[in-house]
């Protein structure tokens, strides 16, 4: 019997498991556009093999169907139109949920790891009663996910028996699907009952013209060293060079600086851009486990022995107010 489970029948074997996979990605967006971090996911979701399906719910949402129709990797789009889904409380899509995993019995459920998921999908594991997994950064099998421990010092390989997979995906550790050549058929789900336990009433938004924080190609980011907020206009001068998002430490948010939407950190939004500069910022771990996956990292400081530089490609000791100055005034020749 050894003799004949080789590799060969090992393939085979594995292949048939991966076509009983069925993954649901639970899409985030705002009934007009899809929210890019949903594009990661699809791409963690098509490294577990087997069928792909989104599901898209919101109130009057065409154009983010269409949108996610046409993404590579997805089978099959879910929808769901109902007043009760504004605002896309956690309340009111968790029995959405459950009614549609009961109907197509999903193997792995997941979202990405952005505020809409963290606060989604660990309710549907309650309800389901299985234990999520969260901000995973590599999928080693469809029962084996690799995550991050001790503020990203510490990699943690987890393997899951529960049932049903869930988890939520790190935005910064997959590429983007292709948001062109696919087909996916679309197909409508009944609305779940209201569970009337909140109620969206409105959002107020930070209106900007720079690209958003987690998906833009460079970012500034400044800390405790720019001393207040009105000195933050140094970095927004210098972004707007640049086509730049501005992001901030902890210790600036905390110090009210600037609001918490900006904080770049563990607690914070994790970042992975090309360019990522650090002004006035020391490095402490909590902000480097947001930002050290970035391509490029320059960090300006007038302590030499800051942290920050023992992960920056490049490295400037110097007074923030001389040198960032300077820097948009080359820009702009």
């Amino acid at each position: 019997m050894n003799k004949l489970f080789n590799k060969t029948s090992l393939r085979h074997l594995t292949g048939v498991f991966q076509r009983f996979q069925s993954t649901l990605v639970v899409a985030e967006h705002d009934n007009g556009k899809l929210t890019p971090i949903t594009l990661n996911a699809i791409t963690a979701a098509s490294k577990l093999g087997g069928e792909v399906s989104c599901l898209v719910a919101g109130t009057n949402c065409a154009k983010v169907v269409e949108e996610i129709s046409k993404v590579q990797g997805v089978k099959k789009v879910l929808v769901a139109q109902h007043d009760s889904y504004k605002g896309s409380l956690p309340e009111e899509l968790t029995p959405l949920i459950l009614e549609i995993q009961k109907k197509f019995t999903f193997t792995h459920i997941c979202a990405g790891a952005s505020a809409f998921g963290k606060n989604l999908l660990p309710r549907v594991a309650a309800k389901l009663d299985v234990a999520p997994i969260s901000d995973i950064i590599e999928i080693k099998s469809p029962d084996t996910f690799v995550r991050t421990i001790y503020a990203g010092n510490a990699l943690c390989t987890v393997k899951c028996n529960e049932s049903i997979k869930i988890f939520t995906v790190r935005g910064t550790s997959f590429e983007a699907a292709a948001t062109d050549g696919g087909s996916a058929a679309s197909e409508e789900v009944a609305a779940s009952s209201p569970t009337g336990i909140s109620e969206w009433l409105e959002q107020s938004l930070t209106k900007s013209d720079r690209p958003e924080l987690t998906s833009a190609k460079v970012v500034v980011s400044g800390g405790r060293g720019l001393k207040s907020g009105e000195n933050f206009k140094l970095l927004y001068d210098l972004a707007d060079k640049m086509n730049a998002a501005v992001g901030a430490s902890r210790a600036a948010v905390d110090a009210g600086y600037v609001p918490n939407d900006m904080q770049v950190g563990q607690t914070g939004k994790i970042v992975a851009p090309e360019l990522y500069i650090a002004v006035g910022i020391s490095g402490a771990i909590q902000h480097l486990a947001g930002m050290k996956d970035s391509k490029i990292i320059v960090a300006i400081n007038k302590d030499p022995e800051a942290p920050i530089f023992q992960v920056a490609d490049y490295g400037l000791v110097a007074d923030l107010f001389k040198a960032v100055p300077e820097m948009t005034k080359a820009l702009g020749k």
